[in-house]
């Protein structure tokens, strides 16, 4: 009997695509706020601390789902996992879209965060099926490039859209693609090509791991040490970038360097691909190198000393935003925690400890944004446009203090690491 042919590419990325959709409008979604700050402020009679809680109620259910989305994929696969996902997504963003109080709004974007949350590990999923294993490596690198594209969109494209149609209705449009988008993986994408006919790519033997449970395997893993180091180090250093590239950036260029919304989304967008060009090239070099920890150490060094001068020096505007980048450069180092999370522990945990590192850098958007506009708020001295609170330079100095002092806190650790060598640990 002739064995069935591989998938052909077309076929592959294809299906791969869906998914990788699904992770554009997660990250969209997750940067919004940023360019929305001035409506949703005026629209709900919130200052910023309310309004950084509004933006994290997406990073309070997304950081919840991260562990239990791997159990989900294996259980239910990524067709069905994807397919609610998208599903849930467009729900989601209807009610945000319709919400007529802070309460609903905050629903919505509950609601969005924990629903496409599985995009990420539903995409790998697929990878491990319908792509050989050399080309692993790439499609986890597209998967962040898709990302940023979202991130991308979600900055002057969407403030255009804003200032053309208002909020709700670009919400409202954009609950209508992901309900297509649903739909369409529900009718192309399968778990598997076998589905469709063709070989697999999965090895035939390829284990889960060992059968534990979500809370032993979470308490497993962090008895080492780097795997809890690994998961705090992002809270301050990633957390860094989703707080003023996700939410607090545009204002900040906005109130104190004068920039119009339209530029002041651009600068923003420049630091979240300043942060997607950083992962790759700063693991490749950390690769090359056999090491993970002088790079990490590096990057929280250098991401301190961004933050810090933000927050001690009014610069500026080309000197701001230049700063504003290298820190975005040097954020990059996620990806080399990513590798060197996995290689701290043994095989048959890579699964789990992957889940929790992941939960670092959206529990550093989840706890900073809020805190960010809970001091702008301390410095806030009255001033208002239109229904929007003006703060002063000072405030977001002050703001830009705290992402320092938490950043401090993510060198210390890393230097507390210990390295891997870039080398599978085997017990």
């Amino acid at each position: 009997m002739s064995a069935r042919p591989l998938p052909p590419a077309a076929l592959a990325w294809s299906v791969w695509g869906l998914g990788a959709l699904l992770y554009l409008i997660g990250f969209y979604q997750r940067v919004a706020p940023a360019v929305m700050s001035d409506r949703l402020m005026a629209e709900f009679a919130i200052g910023g601390a309310a309004l950084g809680n509004l933006s994290a109620f997406y990073f309070y259910s997304y950081v919840a789902m991260q562990v239990p989305t791997g159990i989900l994929a294996d259980r239910w696969g990524p067709r069905r996992l994807l397919t609610t996902g998208a599903a849930l997504a467009a729900i989601g963003t209807l009610i945000f879209a319709f919400s007529a109080s802070l309460a609903w709004a905050s629903f919505g974007r509950l609601l969005i965060g924990g629903s496409v949350a599985v995009a990420f590990v539903s995409m790998l999923k697929l990878a491990t099926h319908w792509f050989a294993p050399r080309q692993f490596a790439l499609a986890s690198g597209m998967a962040l490039f898709v990302g940023i594209i979202g991130g991308v969109f979600g900055g002057v494209p969407l403030r255009m859209l804003l200032d053309a149609f208002g909020w709700r209705p670009v919400m409202m449009v954009s609950a209508a693609v992901t309900a297509v988008l649903a739909v369409a993986i529900w009718l192309r994408v399968r778990d598997d090509p076998t589905d469709r006919g063709y070989r697999s790519h999965r090895p035939p033997h390829a284990g889960d791991g060992h059968a534990v449970s979500v809370l032993q395997g979470v308490m497993r893993v962090l008895t080492y040490r780097n795997v809890w180091i690994l998961l705090i180090v992002p809270i301050g250093v990633a957390g860094a970038v989703l707080t003023v590239g996700g939410l607090w950036g545009v204002p900040w260029l906005r109130q104190v360097y004068g920039l119009e919304a339209r530029s002041a989304a651009a600068v923003v967008s420049a630091l979240l691909v300043s942060w997607a060009l950083g992962g790759p090239l700063l693991g490749t070099l950390s690769e090359r190198l056999g090491r993970r920890k002088p790079l990490l150490v590096a990057g929280c060094a250098v991401a301190l000393a961004c933050w810090t001068l933000l927050a001690l020096v009014r610069l500026p505007l080309p000197a701001a935003i230049a700063v504003l980048l290298v820190g975005g450069f040097a954020a990059g180092i996620l990806i080399i925690g990513f590798a060197f999370n996995k290689e701290s522990v043994p095989p048959h945990l890579a699964g789990t400890a992957s889940g929790v590192c992941n939960m670092g850098p959206l529990m550093g958007g989840m706890l900073l944004q809020p805190a960010f506009g809970w001091v702008l708020d301390r410095h806030w001295e009255g001033a208002m446009d239109g229904g929007v609170r003006i703060y002063p330079p000072e405030a977001f100095q002050a703001g830009f203090l705290l992402i320092a002092g938490c950043i401090a806190v993510s060198l210390v650790l890393a230097i507390l690491s210990q390295e891997s060598w870039c080398r599978q640990r085997l017990e």
